[in-house]
């Protein structure tokens, strides 16, 4: 006796009810799993931006849009910094490295970052093609803009005023004359620098001043240099320092000791100058992504039991409609035990079919959100395997078969084989 065989025969016998039961299961299966894989993937790559920055110097603002803006670059800046407002914090002893961040352009949607090579080398990102940008108007680019916008080392491209505008089809986009030149292409990191385009502050200076220029007539501007060739910020200006005229859009800092927020912040609060606390901030993102997860949760919780009751149901009532020929099958040699185990195996079945499906049905989900994301943020999630919180969810369903078989099961194995043939 087969009973896996038969199992499945009686499950096909009632297609409407296995539907039913499937489909219910695989959508709460799908959901739960949809869930655990966003988590620990947004999880992992707001760590892997993180990375040991403490506090984000930027206009004031919203703290969390600033932590958006400039350490997972998915929202607008607060705006923009004196350099020599910001050089009274950065230069801070309790300060021990700032890393500048000057940006304001795109090139097809992908930001162009003014910044110095302590920015890549804090993420650990190694150049795959080329070398690291030296001088203005060399970019080197993260590996997602190669790919996506189709540049190569000693591609040129000109950029685009605004984060959110394309170079063609845009009839509001202002488009920049002075050409970058790609002199290097970095191999995937997992951060933010995947997707941007990196160039030194002076980049983005000569840009907007050029820009400047054509609106007001003035072609008198000089480059300036905040930085040194080590990209470390100079001492306060003095009044002929021509640095302080210079503006940045926000500088990442690592701290030297614990108490420094609480001191750095009191240099902020008479200027135009914030400072976001990146792990208080997280935690507040987090916090609200989490309850919205916690509510889809408990609404494919609430699908999962309702699938569970649907299982007990077919299951019970295939077993009321099946005593005859479960009673046959005894006379046929079948023992108690194994009418138990067609019964519960009936029921395995049907949630490990629920499961499998869930999980397609999850990772449809997450390439659609990816692609989604990708569009919108140029983030996207890349890692479809099976997590180990998705082997607990295995046990879970498993279980769920279990215990909505058990009755029908324990029904089948008391069942009064004589008084059911002769009932007929």
């Amino acid at each position: 006796m087969n009973l896996l065989k038969i199992s499945w025969s009686n499950i096909r016998f009632r297609p409407l009810n296995t539907l039913l039961s499937v489909v219910l299961l695989a959508f709460g299966v799908g959901i739960i799993s949809l869930m655990l894989l966003i988590k620990d993937q947004i999880s992992e790559k707001f760590d892997r931006n993180i990375k040991d920055i403490d506090f984000v110097l930027a206009a004031k603002g919203s703290p969390l849009q600033s932590i958006l803006a400039n350490v997972y670059h998915v929202d607008a800046p607060t705006g923009n910094i004196k350099v020599a407002d910001a050089k009274r914090i950065v230069r801070n002893p309790m300060v021990e490295k700032a890393i500048p961040l000057a940006y304001g352009d795109n090139y097809e949607k992908f930001r162009i970052v003014g910044t110095n090579k302590d920015y890549p080398d804090h993420y650990g990102c190694e150049v795959e093609n080329g070398k690291i940008f030296e001088k203005p108007f060399e970019a080197t680019i993260g590996y997602e803009v190669a790919r996506d916008a189709g540049l190569q080392v000693g591609s040129t491209f000109t950029s685009v005023h605004g984060f959110d505008r394309a170079a063609e089809g845009d009839p509001d986009a202002h488009h920049h004359d002075k050409p970058f030149t790609v002199v290097g292409i970095f191999k995937p990191s997992g951060c933010a620098i995947d997707h941007l385009i990196l160039t030194p502050v002076e980049s983005t200076w000569l840009v907007h001043e050029h820009h400047a220029d054509e609106e007001t007539g003035d072609t008198a501007h000089s480059l300036d240099h905040p930085e040194d060739e080590e990209g470390h910020v100079h001492d306060e200006p003095s009044p002929s320092d021509p640095d302080g005229d210079k503006e940045m859009t926000a500088y990442l800092l690592i701290k030297r000791n614990k108490g420094a927020f609480g001191m750095l912040s009191k240099q902020t609060e008479d200027t135009t100058m914030q400072l976001a606390n990146v792990a208080v901030e997280n935690s507040r993102l987090m916090n609200n992504f989490g309850i919205g997860l916690s509510t889809i949760s408990a609404i494919a919780m609430v699908i999962t039991i309702l699938s569970f009751i649907s299982i007990f149901i077919s299951l019970y009532n295939s077993m009321k409609d099946r005593k005859y020929e479960l009673a046959l099958l005894r006379t046929m040699g079948g023992t108690r035990m194994k009418l138990f185990a067609l019964i519960l195996s009936e029921g395995l079945i049907l949630v490990v079919l629920g499961y499998v499906i869930g999980l397609v049905l999850s990772r449809t989900g997450l390439l659609i959100l990816s692609k989604t994301m990708k569009e919108n943020f140029h983030y996207g999630f890349d890692k479809l395997g099976i997590t180990p919180y998705e082997f607990l969810l295995l046990g879970i369903t498993l279980l769920i078969g279990i215990v909505a078989s058990l009755l029908p099961a324990l029904r089948a194995l008391r069942m009064d084989i004589s008084k059911t043939l002769s009932n007929g």
